[in-house]
């Protein structure tokens, strides 16, 4: 029996990595969807509590349930079976206009052991199930074993019906290329409103139906018709990041709906919804809590392990060396190399790849630390070196578009968006929360529905599942930190959460995590209270 963890890692956030030829290379590991025939659950389910949430319910259980029809995928996705599956636009106008989803599906390798199916989805919001798929096979071991493993595009993203805010390609890639975040001057600070507008403007022109439905509860919902359509009387649900989000609604929504939901890298639903602000301000925090570990075990391991370390120095000392390049980016980009190969790293793409390469403590953390070194050599570094780091981290406009379409759909932001220099210089995370905050900005002058969002839900999120869910977290995760997840299980309840305590990066990893997920949604079976787990992945010791 093979290993039973993912061989390729789905998407968690605004990351895509690829090869690199640095020490231990760096590759994809940061950063996950006819006729009608008649369905649905019986009313006398126990459904979620508060009348909006039985409202949202009913309007799901009216829509027929949709019939897949399976096919083999197109490359770049190999193996594995593809669908289109339509649902509707409106939930409030089940048989109105409708959107597509797109759907793939690795089947289960022992069909008489098969247990049903596992959904699985991409983070962000605004990553792709699909691209995940054309990596490679969804899972291995004994989950590909017992379950069919489905993911998909949420709606509003890639192959699905997704957010159009350009006339074309390049219009949107010279909107992104040249946008400055965080901004670090006046300027700047007017042209990021003045962008924001126009991006929100944009959204607006380029479809303005959807973008008034793209909310986690219209994405819950269009889950529970896909579980229908499989066939599946309950829900088994993995995801990671965003995606926790997304299980945390269908839970709330559907509760006797769901077999297993597990759960890792949390995000908090109440922040995330009603206190956006206090949210952004959670992750900020949390990606400087790992920069400073990133920073003390470079010291630790000194330059034989870690290019930024010197022999000697104390992590303040690198610390300050960091710093150091981060003012000196503000008024000018870093050039590394001379010639006409030489490459200038500006002060929003020096931190983009602080808070990205952070979400992986294997690869992710020495990338960092390579190219730190490299702009401190300027004239003498390895241009090709820092294009080659760059371009791994690099955030897709698509998943940029989507990610602030569906972030704007759900959050509680102030519909002013002149504050935003304000916002940020409260922030208790000077480096990583103005990044966080602006990349929301276009939320303040969202193009929101006349009637708002009444699909939106902000709780409460106690959970009545038949089986608790299962929420694992590192103790050091740069996007989704510990004390988000520990909020996250007080307000849901009955979940269990498990604690890696050496974990680094946004993704829990290693034997006792596999064994843990892989016993619950197989058998589930949860571990005892107060369990926790240890890691094999340590930064550095490569």
């Amino acid at each position: 029996m093979g290993s039973p963890e993912r061989v390729t890692t789905p998407p968690r956030g605004a990351v895509k990595m690829n090869r690199m030829v640095i020490p231990k290379a760096l590759v994809c590991g940061v950063v996950l969807v006819s006729a009608l025939v008649t369905g649905g659950c019986g009313a006398a389910q126990r459904q979620a509590s508060g009348p909006a949430a039985a409202e949202l319910v009913a309007q799901a259980d009216a829509v027929a349930t949709p019939r897949i029809a399976w096919a083999p995928c197109a490359p770049p996705i190999r193996d594995l079976d593809c669908a289109v599956v339509p649902v509707p636009l409106d939930y409030a106008n089940p048989t109105g206009p409708q959107l597509t989803l797109a759907v793939t599906r690795q089947p289960a390798r022992d069909p008489e052991r098969r247990i049903g199916t596992l959904f699985t989805a991409a983070g962000g919001p605004g990553g792709s199930g699909l691209e995940w798929a054309a990596k490679g096979e969804l899972f291995s071991g004994e989950l590909s074993e017992r379950f069919d493993v489905v993911t998909f595009d949420q709606r509003g993203v890639g192959r699905s019906s997704a957010v159009r805010c350009f006339p074309d390609s390049t219009a949107q890639q010279e909107f992104w290329r040249t946008l400055a975040l965080p901004p670090t001057d006046e300027t700047q600070q007017r042209a990021t409103e003045d962008a924001s507008r126009r991006l929100a403007a944009g959204c607006e022109r380029g479809d303005g139906a959807l973008i008034a439905h793209l909310t986690t509860v219209d994405a819950a919902r269009d889950l529970d018709l896909l579980r229908r359509a499989v066939g599946d009387r309950q829900l088994t649900y993995e995801g990671g990041s965003y995606a926790t989000y997304l299980g945390i609604v269908y839970g709330t929504l559907f509760p006797d709906r769901v077999r297993a939901l597990q759960l890792s890298s949390l995000i908090d639903p109440v922040a995330y919804t009603t206190d956006t602000r206090a949210h952004i301000a959670a992750t900020a925090v949390g990606t400087e809590e790992v920069l400073a570990e990133f920073l003390r075990l470079c010291a630790a391991a000194g330059p034989s392990r870690c290019a930024f370390g010197a022999t000697g120095a104390s992590a303040a000392e690198l610390r300050a060396r960091d710093l150091a390049l981060l003012e000196q980016a503000k008024p000018a980009a870093l050039p590394v190399g001379t010639g006409p190969d030489a490459v200038s790293v500006s002060y929003g793409e020096l931190i983009q790849a602080h808070a990205t390469l952070l979400y992986d403590p294997v690869r992710g953390w020495p990338a960092l630390a390579v190219l730190l070194a490299q702009l401190e050599l300027g004239p003498a570094g390895n241009p090709a070196v820092v294009r080659e780091v760059l371009g791994a981290v690099t955030m897709s406009e698509d998943f940029l578009d989507s990610f602030v379409a569906i972030s704007c759909a759900d959050n509680s932001l102030p519909a002013q968006p002149g504050r935003w220099p304000e916002f940020a210089a409260q922030s208790d995370a000077p480096v990583f929360g103005p990044f966080w905050l602006y990349l929301r900005q276009p939320c303040a002058t969202w193009p929101a529905p006349a009637t708002g969002y009444p699909q939106r839900y902000t709780g409460p999120w106690t959970q009545h599942t038949t089986a608790p869910a299962l929420l694992i977290n590192n103790r050091f995760d740069p996007a989704t930190p510990l004390s988000s997840a520990q909020r996250a299980a007080e307000a849901l309840g009955t979940a269990r959460l498990v604690v890696v305590t050496d974990g680094y990066g946004h993704e829990p990893a290693g034997p006792c995590v596999t064994t843990l997920r892989v016993r619950y949604l197989v058998d589930l079976h949860l571990p005892a209270p107060g369990t926790t787990c240890t890691t094999d992945r340590t930064p550095f010791t490569g």
